[in-house]
């Protein structure tokens, strides 16, 4: 009975028809870990077809250079046996997360009092580090702000506000008493008289309820 080859999830197969090799990468932070080069006793397979493309024109030395040809010189029972012996030799490094299934490096991206990588249950110390790098970088903006000047020697360019004519709408910078387009009074108008409170519509001289000046 086949026996089923675990940890198969994150790897890169490097093999070649030279022997067997196999890259396992952390599914966090993409930290690799090679495995030990296993010589393919049966490597001679490749060899085999690229003497013959030299003697027939090149045919089979294209076919034996091709992907289907070298999973045909290192595939098969050799293969499977060079995995698992990759798998038992670097499993050590890696565990899977039991809460999101991702095969990470236990060194970093682990969890042991947790049982889950750091991206399901951060470490704690870490998070704390982090909490007081940032309190620590706001609290040093915060200061440079209130108690120390850094505009000394920085003149900065005064904009004239300007507003609008009552009458002509033409724009008028702020300060001026009369309207440089048409002459008209640029002054509040009033809209209550100032002695009893009553409305006054504008332009109006004296107060149509207690008859005071505006």
């Amino acid at each position: 009975m086949a026996v089923p080859i675990p940890f198969t999830d994150n790897y890169q197969d490097l093999s070649t028809d030279k022997g067997f090799q196999f890259k396992f990468v952390c599914e966090r932070c993409n930290n690799g870990y090679m495995s030990t080069f296993q010589y393919n006793v049966t490597g001679v397979a490749g060899d085999v077809l690229r003497a013959a493309g030299d003697l027939f024109g090149g045919i089979f030395g294209q076919a034996a250079s091709s992907t289907y040809h070298i999973q045909r010189a290192v595939g098969g029972p050799a293969h499977d046996a060079a995995l698992r012996t990759a798998v038992e030799e670097l499993s050590p490094i890696f565990v899977q997360c039991g809460r999101c299934g991702n095969w990470v490096c236990r060194t970093v991206c682990f969890n042991d009092s947790r049982g889950q990588c750091v991206n399901c249950s951060p470490k704690m110390e870490h998070e704390i580090k982090a909490i007081e790098s940032d309190a620590t970088i706001q609290q040093l903006r915060s200061k440079a702000m209130s108690e120390v000047d850094m505009t000394g020697g920085v003149e900065l360019e005064s904009a004239v506000a300007t507003s609008q004519c009552p009458s002509c709408h033409a724009a008028v910078p702020s300060g001026k008493k009369f309207c440089e387009e048409c002459g008209a009074s640029l002054a509040p108008r009033k809209t209550e008289c100032s002695s009893c409170g009553a409305p006054m519509a504008a332009g109006k001289k004296f107060c149509g309820e207690c008859g005071a000046k505006a």
